[in-house]
C-alpha cells in the first residue's frame, strides 16, 4: 500500500485558541465547551466535558478559534503535549492547544489516530527547553506518510470500533458508581436506611450503630519504595502502586512492576484484594483506588482493608468517597497538602448495624463486580487497539 508524504496543513485548516478574559462575565458559564490540556487525557478520544464553558457572547467574538464539532485538539505545551481528543460539539480551547479541522480529502479520525501514533515525532519539536512548546507554524508543517482517503476512513473504522466500546463501557461504570454513590447517601447521609421509619436516633446515631473512627473497623498500612540503585527491583510480576494511578477506580494494573526481592528488601508490603488505597499527599490527596488483585505500593498510598468482611471495603471506599473534602481539610504541610496514617486512622465513622451493612454491601457487591469486569474488558480493548494502532498506520497491516 503506497503512504505519501504530507503535511497537517494539508490535511486541515490549523486553529490556535484564545482563553477569553476572566473579568468579563459575559464570556462564560454558557453551554459551549472551553477546553484546556487538564481537561484531556492522552488518547483522550471524544471530549464533550470540561471544568468551564463559555458563552454564545465568547463564541460571537473569538469566532476565528472556535472549532467545530468533529476537529482534532493537541496539546502543544510543556509536559502535556500529545494530549489528544475529537470535539463532540462547537468548543473552544486555550491557546496551549492546535486543532485540526479536517479537509475534504482527510478523515478526522484518522488524524486522531495518526497524531496518536506520532505524539514523540511532535514532542521533540518543542525544543529542549524548560517548558517546551511545538508553535503554530511548526505543528502545521510536520510531515507523515498518510493513507488516501478510502484507506484513512477504514483504518478510522476498525480502530473506533475499540474505543467506541471503551466509551460505552465507561458510561455504564459511571451509571453503576452513581447508583452506588446515591444509595450511599440515602442510607448513611440522609438516614433514610430500610426500618428507618422504626429507628430511634440518639444525638444523630441510629440504635445499634456505632460512633467510632476508621481504625476501630479498619486495618491500614503504607507502602513503600523499593532502591532505584537497583533497577532489577522494577522488573518483577508484582503489582506496584503510585498514588498517580489513583483514579478512583479498581486498580487492575500498574505502570510498574517489581520483584519478589524488592519486596523483601524494602518497607513496601503486600495488601490484600479488595484493599481500599488512599492518596496522603500533594495533588492527588484524597483519591481513592481499590486493589483488583493483591498488590503493593509506594509511601504516599494509605491501605485500608476491614477487621470483619472484606465486602465491608465496599463500605469504606464510599464513606471515603463522600468525605474526601474533610478529610483533605485535615491535610497539613507548607509546600504540598498532607495527610497521615494516624489522621486517616482517627478520622471519625459512623459504623451500621450489621444487618444495615450486610445489606448495604450485598447489594452493591454485583455493582461492584461488574464495575471490575468492564474495566478489565477496556484494558483488553486498548491493548488490543495499541498493539494494532503502528501496524495500520505504517502500512504493515493493510485495508
Amino acid at each position: 500500500m503506497k503512504l505519501e508524504l504530507h503535511s497537517i496543513a494539508d490535511m486541515g485548516k490549523v486553529v490556535t485558541g484564545k482563553t477569553p478574559s476572566t473579568k468579563n462575565a459575559l464570556y462564560w458559564d454558557g453551554e459551549y465547551p472551553f477546553v484546556t490540556p487538564s481537561d484531556l487525557e492522552f488518547r483522550h478520544y471524544r471530549c464533550g466535558t470540561t471544568e468551564r464553558y463559555v458563552s454564545s457572547e465568547a463564541k460571537d467574538r473569538f469566532r476565528n478559534q472556535f472549532i467545530p464539532e468533529g476537529a482534532v485538539m493537541f496539546t502543544s505545551i510543556g509536559n502535556t503535549i500529545g494530549k489528544c481528543a475529537i470535539a463532540t460539539t462547537d468548543s473552544l480551547t486555550n491557546q496551549q492547544i492546535n486543532s485540526i479541522i479536517a479537509n475534504e480529502e482527510s478523515d478526522n479520525k484518522y488524524i486522531y489516530y495518526l497524531l496518536c501514533n506520532n505524539v514523540e515525532q511532535v514532542r521533540v519539536l518543542g525544543g529542549g527547553s524548560a517548558t517546551p512548546i511545538v508553535k503554530k507554524t511548526t505543528f502545521e508543517n510536520i510531515r507523515f506518510r498518510i493513507h488516501d482517503f478510502p484507506a484513512q476512513q477504514r483504518i478510522a473504522s476498525i480502530l473506533s470500533t475499540y474505543d467506541d466500546l471503551i466509551e460505552n463501557n465507561l458510561r455504564r461504570i459511571k451509571l453503576l458508581e452513581d447508583s452506588a454513590r446515591q444509595l450511599y447517601k440515602e442510607w448513611f447521609v440522609r438516614l433514610r436506611f430500610p426500618g428507618y421509619e422504626h429507628t430511634k436516633c440518639v444525638k444523630g446515631v441510629p440504635n445499634r450503630w456505632e460512633k467510632g473512627k476508621i481504625s476501630d473497623y479498619y486495618y491500614t498500612g503504607s507502602g513503600g519504595t523499593p532502591s532505584r540503585k537497583v533497577p532489577e527491583y522494577f522488573t518483577g510480576d508484582i503489582l506496584w502502586v503510585k498514588t498517580q494511578e489513583l483514579q478512583n477506580e479498581f486498580i487492575i494494573d500498574t505502570n510498574e512492576k517489581i520483584t519478589e526481592a524488592a519486596l523483601n528488601n524494602s518497607s513496601a508490603r503486600m495488601f490484600p484484594k479488595w484493599s481500599v488505597l488512599i492518596a496522603m499527599y500533594g495533588a492527588t490527596i484524597g483519591q481513592l483506588g481499590i486493589l483488583a488483585y493483591s498488590a503493593t505500593t509506594n509511601q504516599a498510598c494509605c491501605s485500608l482493608f476491614s477487621k470483619r468482611k472484606d465486602i465491608y471495603n465496599i463500605f469504606a471506599y464510599l464513606f471515603l468517597r463522600e468525605n474526601k473534602q474533610n478529610l483533605v481539610n485535615l491535610g497539613q504541610g507548607s509546600a504540598q497538602n498532607n495527610v497521615n496514617q494516624e489522621v486517616i486512622k482517627d478520622f471519625e465513622m459512623i459504623f451500621p448495624s450489621k444487618n444495615i451493612i450486610d445489606n448495604f454491601v450485598e447489594s452493591l457487591e454485583p455493582s461492584f463486580n461488574q464495575i471490575l469486569n468492564l474495566q478489565i474488558q477496556n484494558l483488553k480493548l486498548k491493548q488490543a487497539r495499541d498493539i494494532l494502532l503502528p501496524k495500520l498506520m505504517c502500512g504493515e497491516v493493510e485495508v
